[in-house]
């Protein structure tokens, strides 16, 4: 299968700070990959050196073919699209919001949105279920619809690849299982290449076909669910205690902490 993302030597971080280092990473086009790692291991890093926020020091990354950083931020936008944790809520109704995914794709003195521009903003607010707050202000929304407006905003950029970072960490489970089952339906549907940063390793596991685990600034270890997400490798990297099952639904890795107490009272074997 060809390379759609190539990630190659990369180094990049925050002057003399800190910074990732010898990250390689290839993945082929419609991956839903997840990025894992305790705090400071450098996942947001990863991530702003591949949007192009952070310059690289070493490494190049390449996606179908082209090296990002000999594109312009409007074919660079094209490409990709970033979806964070907490987004900038500017004063804009929900539908203004979404129409700024198409950005990238305005001419030259274009002043007024197309009626092409609009019916796309259109079809992802519906596809998020915000197309009923098309009229309402961004601030009035709960967290929960303000991620989903993210959301139709970036997918309204028909980007090749999305960036989503901790998207749903502040989300109850309601939203996070509506948010993640609809980037698992766009990545299945449109071929959508995801990287997903996530801290809930038995969301990873669930959703994710492939995992980056990192630590220290680097790669621990990578490869399908069920080889990341063992006992060993989360207490080395993340040094707690964990059990690793099966989830007899899906067959993907469930993780579950164990608790101080239930060390030091529990006379059971664990594992």
């Amino acid at each position: 299968m060809s390379s759609f993302l190539d990630i190659q030597n990369l180094s990049c971080g925050y002057g003399n700070g800190f910074r990732t280092h010898d990250i390689r990473l290839t993945l082929a086009e419609g991956s839903f990959a997840g990025i894992i790692g305790p705090n400071g291991s450098g996942k947001t890093t990863l991530f702003k050196g591949i949007s192009g926020s952070l310059p690289l020091k070493t490494g190049r990354i390449l996606l179908e073919g082209e090296d990002l950083s000999t594109l312009s931020w409007r074919e660079k936008a094209q490409k990709l699209a970033i979806v964070s944790q907490f987004s900038q809520i500017a004063d804009l109704t929900v539908e203004e919001y979404v129409l700024m995914g198409r950005l990238p794709f305005r001419r030259q003195f274009q002043f007024f949105d197309r009626k092409e521009d609009i019916e796309i903003a259109h079809h992802y607010m519906q596809l998020t279920n915000t197309y009923r707050l098309r009229h309402k202000s961004m601030e009035e929304l709960s967290g929960g619809e303000q991620q989903m407006a993210n959301i139709a905003s970036a997918l309204s950029q028909h980007p090749r690849l999305l960036l989503l970072d901790e998207p749903t960490s502040h989300l109850d489970i309601t939203h996070q299982m509506q948010f993640l089952n609809l980037i698992q339906r766009m990545n299945e549907e449109m071929k959508l290449t995801v990287m997903m940063i996530v801290h809930d390793l038995s969301l990873a596991a669930e959703y994710c076909d492939f995992l980056l685990m990192m630590k220290d600034g680097t790669t621990y270890c990578q490869g399908l669910p069920e080889e990341v997400l063992t006992y060993e490798h989360i207490e080395h990297v993340y040094n707690t205690v964990v059990i690793v099952k099966t989830n007899p639904v899906s067959g993907k890795p469930v993780v579950f902490p164990v608790s101080e107490r239930r060390l030091r009272d529990g006379n059971q074997e664990i594992r």
